[in-house]
């Protein structure tokens, strides 16, 4: 004989609680989408768009006034036999690695040395720190001057008894790329100590404590401990120094403008030149994408090795 059973009889939903809203989808309010979109909008009037239009120039040939030419890959094969070009790649490189490495490894020195809050270090901070907010051609026309045959710099040789090494810094083939690196980096080091200060007050202290309990030596934790958190800061001062040096423009065009005979010319200075003297754009174009081509490729080549070895 069959059991018949009422049916379960459903409770009725609740009604929410009074003061209670209920939360459908979040809706992103007009004022943040206007603080994202008007800054992208302008990025890409003032920055991605003419970057863009680079790119197309330097497949043309364009005197600036007269309709651009195409000419495919003809300024990229010119620069296979320019000479001009050849040298300020070879700067560019020399440039890289001494403004790079020098500015990596003063800065990373000056902030271990300054890390600790002590009497008097906030001083020493902010006196390497200062010449960021000078611009660089304030910068130079200061190492103009100590660089004059009568400047600060030979009179101090010859105050100490190294008059022979009195010289022409500026106007010697041999010296003059060499004294325009000194200024640029003397306003690269504190901005290169500031990102590395940021990272080692975010190293936690127990590691160099049980470092220490362990018997590390000082070398030790610097290798073992400081270094390897560092890491992440590392790929942010090689941008940073890879950027910079590809496009320093200001103080070698300032003191030297490329010379003499184009033995302090950088890539950045000989695209000026190409494009805004001689009124070769299209060159000029050219010569501007393997400015960012080497550039990128060396940032993302780093950044793709960094994540290698973090996973």
């Amino acid at each position: 004989m069959a059991v018949l059973t009422a049916p379960e009889r459903k409770s009725p939903a609740r009604p929410p609680a009074k003061g209670k809203r209920v939360r459908g989808p979040r809706r992103t309010p007009p004022l943040v989408l206007a603080f994202v979109l008007v800054p992208l909008l302008v990025e890409a009037v003032w920055v991605f768009w003419p970057a863009a239009q680079g790119f197309y120039l330097a497949l043309t040939k364009w005197d600036g006034v007269s309709p651009p030419q195409f000419v495919g890959l003809g300024n990229f094969r010119e620069m296979a036999h320019d000479d001009v070009f050849r040298s300020a790649a070879g700067h560019t490189v020399l440039w890289l690695v001494l403004f790079g490495g020098l500015s990596a490894f003063l800065g990373l020195a000056a902030a271990l040395l300054l890390q600790q809050e002590r009497r008097g270090v906030g001083f020493y901070r902010a006196a390497l720190f200062l010449p960021v907010v000078f611009s660089l051609v304030a910068t130079a026309l200061v190492w103009q001057a100590i660089y004059q045959p009568d400047g600060v710099l030979n009179q101090l040789l010859q105050s100490v008894g190294l008059g022979s090494l009195r010289h022409a810094w500026l106007a010697d083939q041999d010296t003059a790329l060499y004294a325009v690196i000194v200024p640029a980096l003397w306003r690269q080091i504190g901005y290169v100590m500031v990102l590395y200060l940021a990272g080692l007050k975010g190293i936690d202290p127990a590691l160099y404590e049980a470092a220490k309990v362990d018997g590390a030596s000082a070398w030790q934790r610097l290798r073992h401990v400081t270094l390897p958190q560092l890491r992440s800061v590392n790929a942010v001062v090689l941008s940073v120094i890879v950027i910079d040096s590809l496009r320093s423009f200001d103080v070698v065009w300032s003191l030297t403008r490329g010379g003499p005979y184009h033995s302090s010319e950088l890539l950045s200075t000989y695209m000026y030149s190409t494009a805004f003297q001689s009124l070769r754009l299209g060159y000029g174009s050219a010569l501007a994408v393997v400015i960012f081509v080497l550039a990128f490729g060396v940032i993302c080549s780093y950044l793709v090795r960094a994540f290698r070895e973090a996973d």
